[in-house]
């Protein structure tokens, strides 16, 4: 599966083994990290690139893409579904690679993931949460047309410190 960038400067596709290079290349940034779940490792090795790929190619749809731009994945961007009584429901979460930072591509990744989600699957509403320090991926959210729905203090623990969680969701038929 694939889904072009409007702007044609990158686009959305399925993770493949040979990404595995690339994968752990732009992803092993402590900046990254920093705004990410400590559930990712870093520094982050080959073995866990070639991890992830593995896993994410065993899941019953696609549910997690690589951004690629010119022929290399340098980012990605994805969704959590949730079980049980909230099965209607999915985290999004997404990263750039460092050099790619403030062209507009993770504002558009993130639009054609929703635009996709909401139109293959049966899940109904997106949400998504930021850690206080990153204003950046708080401004893609609302360009997308998330709303923030709450700040959750003291929420998390990143780096030995406890920070607020800023809490977006998007719902279908907002869309």
């Amino acid at each position: 599966m694939e889904i072009r960038s409007k702007q044609e400067n990158f686009r959305l596709r399925e993770w493949k083994l040979t990404d595995i290079d690339s994968l752990a290349k732009h992803i092993n940034n402590v900046k990254i990290w920093n705004n990410v779940r400590d559930g990712l490792p870093y520094p982050y090795t080959m073995l866990d690139a070639d991890k992830y790929i593995r896993m994410v190619q065993a899941q019953p749809y696609v549910q997690n893409f690589a951004i690629e731009v010119a022929g290399e994945a340098v980012g990605g961007v994805g969704i959590v579904p949730l079980t049980d009584v909230e099965r209607l429901s999915a985290e999004v979460g997404y990263w750039l690679g460092e050099d790619y930072w403030g062209r507009g591509i993770m504002g558009e990744a993130v639009a054609l993931l929703v635009d996709y989600v909401f139109r293959e699957t049966g899940i109904i509403r997106l949400f998504a949460s930021v850690y206080e320090y990153n204003p950046a991926s708080m401004k893609v959210l609302e360009k997308v047309g998330f709303t923030r729905q709450a700040i959750l203090r003291d929420a998390a623990i990143k780096n030995g410190r406890v920070i607020d969680m800023y809490y977006y969701d998007l719902v279908k038929r907002e869309v």
